[in-house]
């Protein structure tokens, strides 16, 4: 099958073996994927090494087999997942995916659409429901995303609105991602290229409950640690540089919480079908047109020479929405 190899912090086009199948598996014909900032750390990270993997990890395809343990899919079926970071990726013709971490993708989004989703999506639950545990009938409830422009805000502003009745405030700081972002439904948009608190008391709030850091958070953390009411919960995504202080948080009994979604596939938790379950929900929103897919870019064919183009885009670090790759 063809493939994109990534070595030593290049892409490469190759042909390789169909990946084997395990009796909880997926043999998906891949249609369309989607480059998220962790396709660009993974193949930096190959730079210092010798080892050739397909990367890739948002994908919508067709099921063409399924293993002996499978139930629920059978061949012909429409999927969306977002892979697991140990095993081999998206971006080839062909890719061997456990059934738990993937559902039927939603009949109403195209190809490049679903592709865009599945792993903000999943991001963007697990935080605000499984990590923050954001109420989903609290008015008072006040949710600050930091970062609200990019893959995994665009659709956590999404689900916050339909899914609880949170006033959410986002960040962003250009014309264009401001833009995006109310249109989303962020009730607020702050700027986060000055002071946060002098932001959000602009907009008539006092403090915030739950904070979701997506980007920069070792930037905005002591701000951001004095801006939560007590009791609140800060949950971020990224790989701070800077060393967050938490004994900031402690006269307030705040709650720190990392999100890794790669987390349940990874250690094959003892609830790792509950991304299948995720994205299950999630394809009736999408098909109910609750939810709206964030993709923004469509490139193709789905090539080494795409894939690095894609790579750049997301490296410029002004990506609003997501890119997606189509066959």
């Amino acid at each position: 099958m063809k493939a994109v190899i990534a070595t030593q912090g290049e892409l490469t086009d190759c042909e390789t073996e169909v990946p084997d199948l395990r009796a909880d598996d997926l043999l998906v014909e891949v249609q369309a994927v989607s480059v998220n900032p962790v396709d660009t750390k993974v193949l930096s990270r190959g730079k210092t090494s010798n080892e050739e993997k397909v990367l890739g990890f948002d994908a919508v395809g067709i099921v063409r087999e399924t293993g002996s343990q499978v139930q629920g899919f059978r061949p012909g079926d429409r999927v969306w997942y977002a892979g697991d970071i140990t095993r081999a990726g998206s971006n080839a013709e062909f890719q061997s995916v456990d059934a738990r971490i993937a559902s039927k993708a939603p009949a109403n989004l195209s190809d490049a659409e679903a592709a865009a989703m599945p792993l903000t999506l999943i991001t963007a639950w697990e935080l605000l429901f499984d990590r923050l545990q954001l109420p989903t009938a609290d008015p008072n409830a006040v949710l600050l995303v930091i970062g609200g422009a990019g893959g995994v805000g665009s659709i956590l502003i999404q689900l916050a609105k339909q899914l609880t009745k949170a006033t959410v405030v986002a960040t962003a700081s250009r014309h264009e991602s401001q833009a995006w972002v109310k249109k989303l439904g962020a009730d607020f948009v702050l700027d986060h290229t000055t002071s946060l608190k002098d932001e959000l008391t602009a907009t008539g709030l006092a403090d915030v409950s739950h904070v979701a850091s997506l980007t920069h958070s070792g930037a905005h953390f002591n701000e951001v640690v004095g801006m939560l009411r007590p009791q609140g919960h800060y949950a971020l995504i990224d790989d701070p540089t800077e060393m967050l202080d938490i004994r900031l948080m402690k006269q307030k009994s705040l709650s720190l919480h990392w999100e890794f979604m790669f987390t349940r596939s990874m250690f094959t938790t003892t609830d790792i079908e509950r991304q299948g379950s995720i994205l299950k929900q999630a394809a009736v929103l999408f098909d109910d047109g609750k939810l709206h897919s964030t993709v923004t870019q469509t490139l193709s064919p789905m090539n080494a020479a795409t894939l690095t183009r894609a790579h750049g885009m997301i490296l410029q670090g002004h990506t609003v929405g997501k890119i997606v790759v189509t066959r």
